[in-house]
């Protein structure tokens, strides 16, 4: 809940605290976590990158969806290949094969993309696996103070009313008109509750579902997910929706006034712009 914490003049508005210390807190843990997490991620990714739909894998069965691999062309290069459904795309020089001409590297995800940047599985799969505790933990965190204090019923989920008003919504953003009376809009509520509390969650389901040991205490976590290949396909694409969305996330906290948005989720303080930031 907003709060009032200073007063200016009505044209520059009032400054509320915004954010509460929880929300900063859980923010910016989520934010190293997943950075490490994406990297070395990518890491265990190269070791086999092709993503499967089903209980198994392997040279007799054609349940793949997505690979990347490294192939001879047809002039006796070597060309990067993503196959994504059986429709093969050149990536040549980013994804498969990437690097200068005198210093090829003939991996899935190219060294910049993963931790470490060298292949290393052994490294990488402690690195991811200490960064998803800490993910998790922060989001169990959250959870807990965000339904005891009122933030997910008040600022994530939004009501009939906000979700009439999505046309209306659209239509502002497209037109860069952001409103500053320190509320979350109704798409900032949708996209906010879409990764708290779907992908978060997918997130970690699957990951765990992915774990043998996991899988010997929580057999039904194979057949929620329909197999541990499945698990690993979600996965990877929770973390593609993950990068997504925080493409977007910066896009609009550069649209909206870079500045304000980042001192609120610092400090929590931010400047509306008039008087109908006065609520609470």
């Amino acid at each position: 809940m907003a709060a009032i914490v200073g007063n200016d003049s009505s044209v520059k508005g009032r400054v509320i605290l915004r954010h509460r210390l929880v929300t900063r807190l859980t923010h910016w843990g989520w934010a190293i976590a997943l950075f490490f997490l994406l990297l070395s991620g990518l890491q265990i990714f190269n070791a086999h990158p092709t993503l499967y739909i089903g209980q198994q894998s392997g040279f007799e069965f054609a349940n793949d969806i997505l690979s990347i691999k490294t192939l001879r062309a047809a002039d006796g290069g070597i060309e990067g290949v993503t196959t994504i459904f059986g429709t093969d795309i050149d990536t040549t020089g980013i994804l498969g094969v990437s690097g200068p001409e005198e210093a090829r590297a003939y991996r899935a995800f190219p060294a910049w993309a993963t931790l470490p940047s060298y292949q290393d599985l052994a490294t990488g799969r402690v690195i991811h696996f200490f960064f998803a505790w800490v993910f998790a933990l922060v989001f169990l965190f959250w959870l807990v103070a965000g339904i005891v204090n009122g933030h997910i019923r008040r600022d994530i989920l939004p009501t009939g009313a906000e979700l009439r008003a999505v046309p209306a919504s659209i239509a502002d953003h497209l037109r860069l008109r952001f409103h500053h009376d320190g509320r979350y809009n109704v798409l900032q509520k949708l996209s906010y509750g879409g990764v708290l509390l779907v992908v978060f969650p997918l997130v970690i389901l699957t990951g765990l579902t992915m774990s043998p040991g996991m899988n010997t205490a929580w057999p039904f976590l194979l057949d929620l997910f329909g197999g541990r290949q499945t698990a690993r396909t979600i996965h990877f694409f929770c973390m593609a929706a993950l990068v997504l969305f925080f493409v977007v996330h910066i896009v609009m906290v550069l649209a909206a006034g870079p500045l304000n948005e980042l001192r609120s989720i610092i400090t929590g303080r931010y400047r509306t712009e008039g008087a109908e930031g006065d609520h609470s």
